[in-house]
């Protein structure tokens, strides 16, 4: 092959640009995603054309065997084509996360009730009061305050019993707030309250972020259950399918960790390599997602049970997630919350 053949690219053998994969092919708008195939850039250097359906994209880097483009603000899911020297790949399935909310300020994962309504927060910067604490969105997509008062609401959880428990990172506390939205202190002097989470004994672990996690019986005696290291932002809490306490707090490091807490209280790390990492959960096979970048790229990163890591949703700004009934999960960013479809059973919360 000669050196402008080398720089054009190579072609497939009926001149057309082939899509082999996207990567991943979950995504929220703005998004980036990895487009991986053969003849996907035109000759003479130029930049490929790539489509969301009808929508035009970005493309950020292109090359003969991958381009790289950012999902666009109208997309939705369907088809993403490359276009080259006037020829049009073969089209391949993109799955694009709809907003539901955008109203909103989580810091932290959503929250599902029994009956499927989906809660979340809105934040706030710390010790500024908003109109709105949390917001509803029940199971038609209707978005309704649910709750106000409350300073900073930060993580929400519901325990077996679909009684709501919500942190608040300026009140040090911890509130249950029926469903009518009356809410009574649960637990008091928890430092800078962040993530929440109920075990399968219904005991509830609470971050203080300063460096703690406590762990609150059902009878209310509270214990330190474990030390870490502070975190810049929050905690972030999960339980894992065989009672492990996961947790992650950002810190000022781009290579941060996933820490496993196990019954006794003994720390130990998880996985290493995340850049911010933030909410999480786990699927029913013991798959843990996680709102990180990894490698330098933004969105969801899926860890196996053995520790392998990969990009499973693309996306910017992303706080948190959720699984829903089915296959279905909402997505958090730091403005909005959207839904996208997903192949992918959660682990039932509180777990059983």
């Amino acid at each position: 092959m000669s050196i402008s053949e080398r720089l054009l690219g190579k072609k497939t053998a009926n001149g057309k640009p082939h899509i082999e994969a996207v990567s991943p092919c979950l995504a929220l708008p703005g998004g980036e995603v990895r487009i991986i195939g053969k003849g996907l850039r035109p000759q003479e250097l130029r930049r490929p054309s790539v489509r969301f359906g009808e929508i035009e994209a970005s493309v950020l880097i292109s090359s003969d065997e991958f381009v790289i483009a950012r999902v666009p603000d109208e997309a939705a899911s369907g088809p993403v084509v490359v276009g080259t020297n006037g020829h049009v790949s073969n089209p391949h399935a993109v799955r694009v996360a709809t907003p539901i909310a955008d109203d909103v300020n989580p810091v932290a994962n959503p929250a599902f009730d029994p009956a499927g309504n989906l809660f979340v927060t809105f934040s706030g910067p710390r010790g500024q009061k908003v109109p709105v604490s949390i917001f509803k969105i029940d199971t038609d997509l209707k978005v309704t305050p649910f709750l106000d008062g409350m300073m900073n609401a930060t993580a929400i959880a519901f325990d077996r019993d679909g009684q709501m428990y919500v942190s608040s990172r300026h009140e040090e506390a911890v509130y249950k707030v029926t469903p009518s939205a009356k809410v009574s202190t649960y637990a008091e002097g928890m430092g800078v309250a962040t993530g929440i989470a109920f075990d399968r004994d219904e005991n509830l672990f609470v971050g203080d972020r300063s460096g703690t996690i406590f762990k609150i019986a059902r009878d209310r005696q509270i214990f330190v259950y474990a030390t870490l290291e502070p975190s810049v932002s929050a905690y972030h809490l999960a339980i894992g399918p065989h009672g492990d306490l996961f947790v992650t707090g950002p810190t000022t490091s781009s290579f941060d960790s996933i820490y496993k807490v196990d019954p006794h209280g003994s720390v130990s790390i998880f996985y290493r390599g995340l850049g911010r990492p933030q909410g999480m959960a786990f699927d029913i096979e013991g798959n843990l997602y996680v709102a990180a970048s990894l490698a330098g790229k933004r969105g969801i990163v899926k860890i196996t049970p053995q520790g392998q890591a990969s990009l499973e949703v693309a996306g910017q700004n992303l706080v948190g997630l959720a699984f829903g009934a089915g296959k279905n999960a909402v997505l958090a960013t730091h403005d909005a919350v959207y839904s996208i479809p997903w192949n992918t059973a959660g682990l039932p919360l509180p777990p059983v």
